[in-house]
């Protein structure tokens, strides 16, 4: 079991940057992929980001490449989402989550809202 508390959403102009950040409480945070998935209202979730334990590979869904930096840090149990150049379509809620590689996550937090606005 794996429990996981985002902060850092909030209010940005177009062009402008936010950084996530994710604490994770319980034990193997190591053993798991983590990253981010955000929704739209009416959408479903989509990936956004994530990073895989051990090798830290990353992949981002193409939108976000090259804007967007997903991050770890195993000895604190955080995870990280630098978000640069921020869209109007970026807006949504934010996601922490973790499990496996190649499947849907098995946890999420509860969500942070980024609202990307003029």
């Amino acid at each position: 079991q794996i429990q996981l508390v985002e902060s850092g959403g909030g209010l940005v102009q177009p062009g402008g940057s936010l950084r996530l950040s994710c604490s994770a409480s319980g034990a193997l945070f190591d053993l798991y992929t983590v990253g981010w998935y955000r929704q739209t209202p009416g959408a479903q979730r989509e990936l956004v980001a994530i990073i895989r334990q051990k090798t830290f590979e990353t992949f981002y869904t193409p939108s976000v490449k090259d804007r967007f930096t997903v991050s770890r840090d195993d000895a604190r149990k955080t995870v990280s989402l630098q978000m640069n150049n921020l869209k109007f379509e970026d807006t949504a809620v934010y996601y922490c989550t973790a499990g496996s590689w190649t499947r849907l996550p098995d946890y999420y937090g509860q969500g942070t809202q980024v609202t990307v606005s003029s």
